[in-house]
């Protein structure tokens, strides 16, 4: 399940490409709508409103599923974005550099401690996008939007005491009044909104498209819990990866010099960042064994 869902994942842009048609905030709005259909209907299916009511009883989490909500749909807007612009590529670095992220905020937040190999990794990652931002003349500003906004999602879904799959329920009963707000506003405004406004084919698209959001979710929420977290770490890269050889393969985007370098510090990066957490999860296997 959660290598499937990193799969959908990561071959995902050739999906959205489809829509380049549909402007991307509407794109949005059905993908909130029609995933947050799916995950509230298959939660009331499996026990009616109770996952509803035990989260709202309960202020400062529902508090912290409204931020988490926010921080996806911001992720989510600039990922359709970055995809029907043109922007693939970066949007793939943004996933690859998001594990390094999540250790920062681990370090600024949460107070943990990195040792000398994590911090080398940060800082080797550092230099990629550095290298990226003098030698384009810009900051790689969609791939830290994406890195930083999912890190804190993930942060404020560490912190949020609640089950993976009532949780995202929860944030899609917050986005499901934004979203048919949006679509009305697009409705009136000749922009596009509900049905009828574009092609049936176009239609159905938008529909699957809140499949292809809440399927891959509810099978890693479900997938990870049966495998090791140092396999999820290492099948998380399968995503950004096959995002890569989309944006350069499939649609054509340009991968010269600047960006082979940019892109091999950061895996460089996150190798050395691989490889101590394997030797870290193998050195406190051997302790529990000698303490049993």
């Amino acid at each position: 399940m959660t290598a499937g869902a990193f799969v959908i994942w990561g071959l995902v842009p050739l999906f959205w490409v489809l829509l380049r048609e549909v402007p991307a905030m509407q794109i949005m709005a059905h993908r909130m709508l029609w995933g947050g259909v799916l995950v509230i209907g298959w939660l009331c299916l499996r026990g009616g409103l109770r996952w509803f009511t035990t989260v709202i009883a309960r202020p400062r989490l529902a508090l912290m599923l409204a931020g988490s909500a926010l921080l996806i749909a911001a992720n989510w807007s600039l990922y359709i974005w970055a995809v029907v612009s043109g922007h693939v590529v970066e949007a793939s670095l943004g996933y690859f550099i998001n594990p390094l992220v999540n250790v920062l905020i681990g370090v600024l937040v949460l107070g943990e401690r990195l040792d000398r190999a994590q911090w080398g990794a940060v800082a080797i990652a550092a230099c990629g996008v550095l290298w990226l931002a003098v030698r384009l003349g810009t900051p790689p500003w969609i791939a830290l939007g994406l890195a930083g906004s999912f890190a804190l999602y993930g942060l404020l879904r560490k912190l949020a005491d609640v089950e993976a799959v009532q949780g995202m329920g929860v944030e899609s009963v917050y986005l499901f009044l934004p979203s048919i707000a949006l679509l009305m506003w697009g409705e009136t405004h000749g922009s596009g909104g509900f049905f009828g406004a574009w092609p049936l084919r176009i239609d159905l698209l938008l529909v699957t498209g809140g499949a292809l959001t809440a399927l891959p979710l509810i099978g890693f929420a479900y997938g990870v819990r049966r495998i090791p977290l140092a396999v999820v770490g290492l099948l998380q890269y399968i995503a950004p990866s096959l995002q890569l050889a989309c944006g350069v393969f499939a649609f054509g985007e340009p991968f010269g010099q600047v960006r082979a370098i940019g892109f091999g510090l950061i895996w460089i990066a996150l190798a050395v960042f691989a490889v101590d957490g394997w030797r870290r999860g193998r050195l406190a296997r051997m302790a529990r064994r000698a303490a049993t």
